[in-house]
């Protein structure tokens, strides 16, 4: 049976990160005339500062797993599409905690292991015969788990070929437009407008700003719970390793690149990021250096690594943790895409935000996201 035809005939994204560029293509293969606006280049935003880990690896709530999990089989179906990439790899992901009482990697293991979610226990040892380039030796007593399902995509790559889709079949994009905003008419959001007044009429529109989301549901008072923390990611120079899986440690992620470089993030420098007057960050040259340290003591062989870029910026995290997608309640024909995993969800997110919004569906994979259960 062919797939049913649209109810709408245009449609407008605010944003140009992954959740946006994705739903765009989804809508324009539908047959939806689509206007992409974003307020500077393509990927300008979380999508270009992302560790970009796929997985679905920890604990979580079962819908959020398997939302997660779609997002993962639909990077398989990209990777025989793409099969020489450089740009995604299924080299596996690696995971340890501290010792002490916080350590859950017992615990997460069975957890993963329930669900069917291909984990293995290693000792440290044998972290080091089984995964190249890690230093078994700083895997803890607890062991490691690992995910040989798990991956990671250079979303600025994928955010450009799925733009070039976007404009090959007719879609509109404008980007370095400023900041958009919804354009509401009788309580119904009915197009967009830029920075600079001009507007572009739509019958639904996609907020995907990333950490900007909230502010631009609270500007017509509607609430979404935010939990953004300011983020680094330290950026390092190409180096010749063997490493091709993405590392969680204690003290530091790790994830090879495509051109050879390393991606280096954790949750403590959160804290000692500042912001300046001017909108720019500023973080301690300590930070930066600490995280090369940590992954300096995780690799194997270590290297001299040598930092190259600091990106600073929001991390989209909502306030409960869980992801933020479909319309507003408050405001028919506005839909939001909120959400922390944006890499892991781009491909799944796209396609299922295209058919709620075009086909006035409501995808009962995302009925625990949804942005009303913040209301008061």
């Amino acid at each position: 049976m062919p797939r049913p035809a649209p109810l709408i005939e245009n449609a407008v994204i605010i944003g140009g990160g992954i959740f946006g560029m994705s739903t765009a293509v989804q809508l324009t293969r539908m047959g939806v005339c689509v206007t992409l606006i974003n307020d500077g280049p393509l990927a300008n935003g979380a999508s270009g500062r992302s560790l970009a880990w796929l997985n679905t690896a920890r604990k979580r709530s079962l819908p959020y797993h398997r939302l997660r999990q779609a997002g993962m089989e639909r990077y398989r179906v990209l990777s025989d599409k793409y099969p020489d990439a450089d740009w995604l790899c299924f080299g596996g992901g690696l995971t340890w905690d501290a010792e002490g009482d916080k350590n859950e990697i017992a615990e997460v293991y069975r957890y993963e292991r329930n669900l069917g979610y291909e984990a293995h226990l290693l000792s440290g040892a044998d972290v080091s015969t089984t995964v190249l380039g890690v230093n078994g030796a700083s895997v803890g007593d607890s062991g490691a788990i690992l995910n040989p399902n798990e991956g990671w995509v250079e979303l600025p790559v994928l955010i450009g070929l799925l733009a070039d889709e976007f404009r090959a079949a007719g879609g509109i994009m404008i980007t370095d437009a400023g900041k958009a905003t919804p354009l509401v008419h009788e309580g119904r959001a009915v197009g967009a407008r830029t920075a600079s007044g001009e507007t572009y009429k739509a019958d639904v529109i996609l907020m995907a700003t990333g950490p900007a989301v909230p502010a631009m549901a609270a500007a017509g008072g509607i609430s979404i719970a935010d939990g953004t923390p300011t983020a680094v990611l330290v950026e390092t120079q190409p180096v010749d390793h063997p490493l091709r899986a993405v590392l969680n440690t204690p003290r530091v992620a790790v994830r090879p690149t495509q051109t050879g470089a390393f991606f280096l993030d954790s949750g403590w420098p959160e804290d000692e990021v500042t912001q300046r007057a001017d909108g720019s960050y500023e973080v301690p040259d300590w930070v930066t250096q600490g995280l090369l340290d940590e992954a300096q003591k995780v690799l194997d062989p270590r290297l001299d690594l040598k930092i190259t870029n600091v990106h600073f910026g929001p991390k989209p995290i909502p306030g409960d943790g869980d992801p933020v997608f479909g319309q507003l309640k408050e405001l028919p024909g506005c839909f939001v895409a909120f959400s922390h995993s944006g890499a892991t969800l781009g491909l799944i997110m796209g396609e299922l935000l295209a058919e709620e919004m075009a086909l006035g569906l409501r995808h009962t994979m995302l009925e625990s996201f949804r942005p009303e259960r913040f209301a008061t």
